[in-house]
């Protein structure tokens, strides 16, 4: 505990977190980072975390307001064709019901809408090697807000990469889930203090809701 209390003291006395919060821009976006059913459906191993439930159930309800708002909505799954173009990862799971075609990519039916815009990503930033950036830069978005699984990997890289190429990162905490409660509540204190807001997601909704454009 003295040893976690210093290191809190520490990030405060080097200045983390003293500008406050970046706020939003002009036209935000929200990214969906793997909510499938292989982080969601209990029938999978990476699928039982109820708090991931959770946040895909919150999820849900900021993409109704977004896009009765038009507010341009893009999800992702993280899929591969066969492990010779998957990375190495440590995690054994990732190795089956992850490939193009199986029903494990996916997305979960809570979330997914067929007017939003979708692709499958080979790594853990939503933005690494994908179109993303494409699409944000048509749709003329300066604020990407966060959200999906797991905190501490895909969202997390995700944060990061949105922050390098510039864009106001927004994370509702309760629309990202992960296995452990304190990994995620240890990488939102840490981004928070970095590179994002984290926010309530009531906050965030407020911040969307009439956002409409004309068609």
């Amino acid at each position: 505990m003295a040893s976690d209390q210093a290191d809190a003291k520490g990030f405060s006395a080097a200045g983390y977190g003293d500008q406050g919060n970046i706020g939003f821009g002009r036209q935000p976006a929200v990214l969906v980072v793997d909510f499938q059913r292989s982080f969601t459906d209990s029938a999978y191993p990476m699928g039982r975390s109820g708090h991931v439930d959770q946040a895909v159930e919150n999820t849900a309800r900021l993409l109704k307001v977004a896009r009765a708002n038009n507010v341009p909505v893009a999800t992702c799954s993280v899929g591969w064709n066969s492990p010779r173009d998957m990375g190495h990862w440590k995690v054994s799971s990732v190795y089956k019901d992850m490939f193009y075609g199986d029903a494990g990519m996916e997305l979960d039916p809570r979330i997914a809408d067929p007017s939003d815009f979708h692709f499958v990503k080979g790594a853990p930033s939503i933005f690494f090697g994908t179109p993303l950036q494409t699409f944000l830069t048509r749709q003329g978005v300066d604020t990407v807000i966060v959200t999906g699984c797991t905190t501490s990997g895909c969202v997390r890289a995700s944060i990061v990469d949105a922050f390098s190429y510039g864009y106001r990162v927004m994370v509702p905490e309760p629309c990202c889930g992960d296995q452990e409660m304190a990994a995620h509540q240890a990488n939102l204190a840490d981004v928070g203090r970095r590179y994002a807001d984290v926010l309530g997601l009531e906050e965030v909704i407020q911040a969307i809701s009439g956002k409409r454009k004309d068609a």
